[in-house]
């Protein structure tokens, strides 16, 4: 039997993590991305079947060399998962065009350049993609110009994919997580935020990095292998509910 491998991107820490833990779990091999050399070296070590690709997917030279790496380590490529990214919050009047380009440099940019290094690869074992976008992509909501926006374009972009791609077997998804309970996210909400997040999610609570991984590993799976060009939003039923939140205003 073929070992399916994996190529995973901000697979340092949270949801990246969580998925290529879960995904060797499951049998596969994981080339794991980040340009965290300290953090990804730490978390690669102990994990059997895993590799460790020092790269910023906002360099338009490091898609090729990482996919050429995973190939070259495991024989093959069967799923990529775009999960890193970058969130700035800040006003539209406090982002100015260095912030804007930052933001879409890793989270639109980085995702197209990855996914289309990837393609050749993809093409030869009829493998996917799972872009992972955010539920700031869906909803608008305050100090979210660049990163809401570029999450958007991530969403369109992962149609465009799943309409051109889909004659050679490629399957594209895309996955918007909504309020997780990372260790960046609690740092930062504070109790106001975490109150206001409960009351407006019809389950009442955060996601988990696991929960979300899940949902990622079962569009990578067989299982999902009629499905293609959809969003679909992992966030407690926030995204259904519609209503903003006053607590993250400034």
């Amino acid at each position: 039997m073929t070992t399916s491998t994996a190529l995973v991107t901000g697979a340092a820490r949270g949801i990246g993590l969580a998925t290529t833990r879960l995904l060797l779990e499951r049998g596969w091999r994981v080339a794991m991305v980040d340009r965290d050399e300290e953090a990804l070296t730490e978390a690669a070590a102990p994990l059997d079947g895993a590799r460790a690709i020092i790269a910023d997917i906002a360099d338009p030279d490091a898609a090729a060399r990482m996919v050429a790496e995973t190939v070259e380590a495991f024989g093959r490529l069967d799923a990529v998962v775009n999960n890193a990214g970058v969130a700035d919050f800040g006003p539209v009047e406090e982002t100015d065009f260095a912030r804007w380009r930052a933001v879409m440099a890793t989270n639109l940019d980085g995702t197209f350049l990855v996914s289309q290094a990837a393609t050749p690869a993809l093409k030869a074992t009829r493998g996917c993609l799972v872009n992972i976008a955010s539920i700031s992509g869906l909803r608008a909501s305050t100090l979210r110009i660049a990163y809401g926006t570029s999450k958007a374009a991530v969403i369109q972009l992962t149609k465009q994919q799943a309409a051109e791609l889909g004659e050679y077997g490629i399957r594209a998804n895309c996955v918007c997580p909504g309020p997780v309970r990372t260790k960046l996210a609690m740092a930062v909400h504070t109790q106001e935020i975490v109150d206001a997040y409960h009351d407006a999610i019809p389950l009442n609570r955060y996601g988990s990095e696991d929960e979300i991984a899940r949902v990622i590993a079962f569009l990578c799976s067989p299982e999902a292998s009629y499905v293609t060009g959809q969003v679909i939003a992992a966030d407690g039923g926030f995204e259904a509910t519609g209503v903003g939140l006053p607590a993250l205003r400034t």
